[in-house]
């Protein structure tokens, strides 16, 4: 389903300046930086997206648009590590952390096949891993212990380099809407035959 956003003409410029392209593809969504829509691309996906994340998507694209794009470093950091993120963390965790522990801790691979549907790609950390590309140069990495003999534990990682992206609280929306995707492409495995 296509769904108009709110981006005024020079952000969504600017994002395509980012992006290297019109047609952005990011966690399982399509951004038309010509007609300033977007679509929802999961399979079997059959209602329009949500109010919710469309005011989520517009503002964070927009903050987006005003990045100030860097290398990454490649070192990984906790959320609460980000500058900031120490203020936000515990309604990160249970916001952006516990429901991939909840969803996916008795079938750890299942998070995995979720990633390939965003784009991400397979890690060899925990008892799975991930790194979702959530946005151009912002990468998150989702490491999950399945639950075993202790329950299921999980963690979100970010690159150092992450808050020349977006502001820290944008940084932890980013962090829960991927985790929101990656439930949602979770739901779409089960109806591809």
């Amino acid at each position: 389903m296509l769904t108009k956003l709110n981006l005024k003409l020079e952000t969504l410029q600017k994002l395509k300046e980012l992006t290297g392209t019109n047609r952005y593809e990011f966690l399982g969504f399509t951004l038309d930086n010509e007609k300033s829509t977007i679509t929802d691309n999961l399979p079997h996906l059959v209602r329009n997206i949500s109010q919710w994340v469309t005011q989520i998507l517009t503002t964070l694209l927009h903050h987006y648009s005003l990045a100030n794009p860097t290398k990454q470093t490649r070192t990984l950091v906790k959320y609460k590590d980000i500058p900031g993120g120490y203020a936000y963390e515990e309604a990160f965790t249970k916001r952006a952390i516990e429901p991939i522990a909840e969803i996916f801790g008795e079938k750890p691979k299942k998070l995995v096949e979720a990633a390939n549907l965003l784009g991400g790609t397979e890690l060899v950390l925990g008892d799975a891993s991930i790194e979702i590309p959530a946005l151009k140069g912002i990468p998150l990495t989702y490491i999950l212990w399945g639950k075993e003999d202790f329950p299921a534990s999980a963690n979100i990682l970010y690159d150092a380099s992450a808050s020349n992206y977006l502001p820290t609280e944008d940084l932890a929306v980013l962090g829960e809407l991927s985790t929101l995707r990656l439930i949602e492409a979770s739901k779409n495995l089960s109806l591809i035959p």
